[in-house]
Protein backbone atom coordinates (compact mmCIF):
# COMPACT_ATOMS: atom_id res chain seq x y z
CA UNK A 1 0.00 0.00 0.00
CA UNK A 2 1.46 3.44 -1.10
CA UNK A 3 1.34 6.16 1.62
CA UNK A 4 -1.18 8.61 0.79
CA UNK A 5 -0.65 12.10 -0.05
CA UNK A 6 -3.02 14.91 1.48
CA UNK A 7 -4.88 15.49 -1.74
CA UNK A 8 -5.92 11.67 -2.20
CA UNK A 9 -6.63 11.52 1.96
CA UNK A 10 -9.33 14.31 1.30
CA UNK A 11 -11.10 12.77 -1.47
CA UNK A 12 -11.50 9.65 0.57
CA UNK A 13 -12.74 11.21 3.39
CA UNK A 14 -14.99 13.32 0.96
CA UNK A 15 -16.34 9.63 0.04
CA UNK A 16 -16.72 8.49 3.43
CA UNK A 17 -13.76 6.35 3.61
CA UNK A 18 -11.15 6.37 6.66
CA UNK A 19 -7.51 7.59 6.40
CA UNK A 20 -4.94 7.19 8.31
CA UNK A 21 -3.06 10.38 9.88
CA UNK A 22 -0.59 11.75 11.81
CA UNK A 23 -0.57 13.99 14.79
CA UNK A 24 0.73 15.72 18.01
CA UNK A 25 -0.26 13.38 20.52
CA UNK A 26 -0.77 9.65 18.74
CA UNK A 27 -1.13 8.45 15.03
CA UNK A 28 -5.13 8.72 14.60
CA UNK A 29 -7.42 7.57 12.23
CA UNK A 30 -10.06 10.08 10.63
CA UNK A 31 -13.25 10.54 8.94
CA UNK A 32 -15.57 12.88 7.90
CA UNK A 33 -17.56 13.84 10.48
CA UNK A 34 -20.64 15.06 8.43
CA UNK A 35 -20.48 11.65 6.80
CA UNK A 36 -22.71 8.89 8.50
CA UNK A 37 -21.11 6.15 6.85
CA UNK A 38 -18.00 7.29 7.43
CA UNK A 39 -18.62 7.64 11.35
CA UNK A 40 -20.32 3.89 11.43
CA UNK A 41 -16.81 2.94 9.75
CA UNK A 42 -15.01 4.72 12.29
CA UNK A 43 -16.91 3.38 15.24
CA UNK A 44 -16.84 -0.20 13.89
CA UNK A 45 -12.74 0.22 13.40
CA UNK A 46 -12.79 1.10 17.16
CA UNK A 47 -15.59 -1.51 18.51
CA UNK A 48 -17.32 1.33 20.46
CA UNK A 49 -20.44 3.16 19.33
CA UNK A 50 -21.67 6.71 19.52
CA UNK A 51 -21.88 6.80 23.33
CA UNK A 52 -17.99 7.12 23.40
CA UNK A 53 -17.98 10.82 21.54
CA UNK A 54 -14.98 10.98 19.29
CA UNK A 55 -13.12 14.43 19.82
CA UNK A 56 -13.24 16.91 16.47
CA UNK A 57 -10.13 18.46 15.04
CA UNK A 58 -9.87 21.81 13.26
CA UNK A 59 -7.14 23.92 11.65
CA UNK A 60 -7.76 27.11 13.86
CA UNK A 61 -10.34 28.61 16.22
CA UNK A 62 -12.50 30.05 13.22
CA UNK A 63 -13.11 26.27 12.61
CA UNK A 64 -13.84 25.81 16.34
CA UNK A 65 -16.30 28.54 16.49
CA UNK A 66 -18.38 27.05 13.69
CA UNK A 67 -18.96 24.13 16.01
CA UNK A 68 -18.98 25.10 19.84
CA UNK A 69 -19.57 28.26 21.89
CA UNK A 70 -16.10 28.68 23.09
CA UNK A 71 -16.55 29.99 26.94
CA UNK A 72 -14.22 32.60 28.62
CA UNK A 73 -12.48 29.87 30.09
CA UNK A 74 -11.84 28.69 27.15
CA UNK A 75 -11.03 31.03 24.70
CA UNK A 76 -7.91 31.68 27.31
CA UNK A 77 -7.07 27.99 27.39
CA UNK A 78 -7.10 28.02 23.58
CA UNK A 79 -5.15 31.22 23.44
CA UNK A 80 -2.04 29.01 25.33
CA UNK A 81 -2.44 26.21 24.25
CA UNK A 82 -3.28 25.52 21.05
CA UNK A 83 -2.22 23.96 18.63
CA UNK A 84 -1.41 21.65 21.10
CA UNK A 85 -2.28 18.29 23.04
CA UNK A 86 -5.43 20.17 24.95
CA UNK A 87 -8.82 18.78 24.08
CA UNK A 88 -11.70 21.44 25.28
CA UNK A 89 -15.43 19.82 25.32
CA UNK A 90 -17.59 23.07 24.61
CA UNK A 91 -21.16 23.43 24.16
CA UNK A 92 -22.76 22.41 20.57
CA UNK A 93 -23.09 25.70 18.79
CA UNK A 94 -26.32 24.11 16.98
CA UNK A 95 -27.92 20.98 15.60
CA UNK A 96 -25.02 18.01 14.98
CA UNK A 97 -26.27 15.04 13.59
CA UNK A 98 -26.25 12.50 16.42
CA UNK A 99 -22.98 10.67 15.99
CA UNK A 100 -21.15 13.71 16.83
CA UNK A 101 -19.92 14.48 20.52
CA UNK A 102 -21.90 13.98 23.66
CA UNK A 103 -25.80 14.44 22.48
CA UNK A 104 -27.12 14.13 26.06
CA UNK A 105 -25.38 17.16 27.12
CA UNK A 106 -25.01 18.71 24.07
CA UNK A 107 -21.52 19.30 24.26
CA UNK A 108 -18.47 18.48 21.72
CA UNK A 109 -14.55 18.01 21.87
CA UNK A 110 -12.57 20.14 19.95
CA UNK A 111 -8.34 20.42 19.66
CA UNK A 112 -5.94 22.48 17.28
CA UNK A 113 -3.36 19.94 16.91
CA UNK A 114 0.55 20.88 16.44
CA UNK A 115 1.57 18.78 13.50
CA UNK A 116 2.46 20.01 9.62
CA UNK A 117 0.59 16.80 8.47
CA UNK A 118 -2.69 16.94 10.20
CA UNK A 119 -2.84 20.93 9.92
CA UNK A 120 -2.55 20.33 6.28
CA UNK A 121 -5.38 17.80 6.16
CA UNK A 122 -7.74 20.47 8.37
CA UNK A 123 -6.74 23.39 6.44
CA UNK A 124 -7.64 21.57 2.45
CA UNK A 125 -10.57 18.64 4.69
CA UNK A 126 -12.27 21.20 7.22
CA UNK A 127 -12.90 19.79 10.07
CA UNK A 128 -12.23 15.86 10.76
CA UNK A 129 -13.45 13.24 13.44
CA UNK A 130 -9.96 12.06 14.83
CA UNK A 131 -9.17 9.06 17.17
CA UNK A 132 -6.40 7.33 18.55
CA UNK A 133 -5.45 4.43 15.83
CA UNK A 134 -5.88 1.38 18.00
CA UNK A 135 -8.68 -0.72 18.78
CA UNK A 136 -10.73 0.39 22.40
CA UNK A 137 -8.86 -0.54 25.22
CA UNK A 138 -5.23 -1.39 22.83
CA UNK A 139 -2.19 0.63 22.66
CA UNK A 140 -2.35 3.14 19.90
CA UNK A 141 -0.45 3.26 17.47
CA UNK A 142 2.52 5.30 17.16
CA UNK A 143 3.16 5.72 13.52
CA UNK A 144 1.62 4.83 9.83
CA UNK A 145 3.66 1.63 9.56
CA UNK A 146 1.95 0.25 12.86
CA UNK A 147 -1.62 1.62 12.01
CA UNK A 148 -1.08 -0.56 8.95
CA UNK A 149 -0.35 -3.37 10.94
CA UNK A 150 -3.33 -2.81 12.84
CA UNK A 151 -6.06 -2.35 10.32
CA UNK A 152 -4.93 -2.92 7.14
CA UNK A 153 -7.43 -2.02 4.14
CA UNK A 154 -10.45 -1.48 6.65
CA UNK A 155 -8.32 2.18 6.67
CA UNK A 156 -7.99 3.31 2.97
CA UNK A 157 -4.97 5.28 2.99
CA UNK A 158 -2.29 6.19 5.37
CA UNK A 159 -0.50 9.63 5.83
CA UNK A 160 3.05 9.51 6.04
CA UNK A 161 4.17 9.97 10.21
CA UNK A 162 4.15 9.51 13.55
CA UNK A 163 2.47 10.30 16.88
CA UNK A 164 4.76 13.46 17.86
CA UNK A 165 3.92 12.66 21.56
CA UNK A 166 3.28 8.77 22.11
CA UNK A 167 0.47 10.03 24.62
CA UNK A 168 -2.86 11.23 24.31
CA UNK A 169 -4.76 15.04 24.69
CA UNK A 170 -5.47 16.28 27.83
CA UNK A 171 -9.52 16.47 28.06
CA UNK A 172 -11.08 19.12 30.28
CA UNK A 173 -14.90 19.76 30.45
CA UNK A 174 -14.69 23.63 29.74
CA UNK A 175 -18.26 24.18 30.39
CA UNK A 176 -17.66 24.53 33.63
CA UNK A 177 -15.46 26.89 35.47
CA UNK A 178 -12.70 25.90 36.51
CA UNK A 179 -12.71 23.31 33.62
CA UNK A 180 -12.79 19.67 34.74
CA UNK A 181 -9.79 16.63 33.71
CA UNK A 182 -11.84 13.79 31.89
CA UNK A 183 -8.63 12.70 31.11
CA UNK A 184 -5.25 13.15 32.08
CA UNK A 185 -2.56 14.02 29.59
CA UNK A 186 0.33 15.77 28.58
CA UNK A 187 -0.94 19.88 30.01
CA UNK A 188 -1.25 19.54 33.25
CA UNK A 189 -4.57 20.34 35.30
CA UNK A 190 -5.46 22.27 37.79
CA UNK A 191 -2.43 24.74 37.21
CA UNK A 192 0.76 24.66 39.62
CA UNK A 193 0.84 27.14 41.80
CA UNK A 194 3.27 29.51 40.46
CA UNK A 195 2.31 28.63 37.04
CA UNK A 196 1.98 31.16 34.56
CA UNK A 197 -1.17 31.91 32.59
Amino acid sequence: MHPFTVIEAVIALNAGKLVGVPTDTVYGVAADPWSESGMNALFDLKGRGPEHPVALLVADLEQAHELVDITAIAERLAAEFWPGPLTLVLPAARDLPPWIGDQARGTVGVRVPQHPVALDLLDKAGTLAVTSANRSGEEAAVDHEQALQIFGGAVIGYLEGAGSAGLASTVLDATVDPPAVLRAGPVAWPREEGDEG
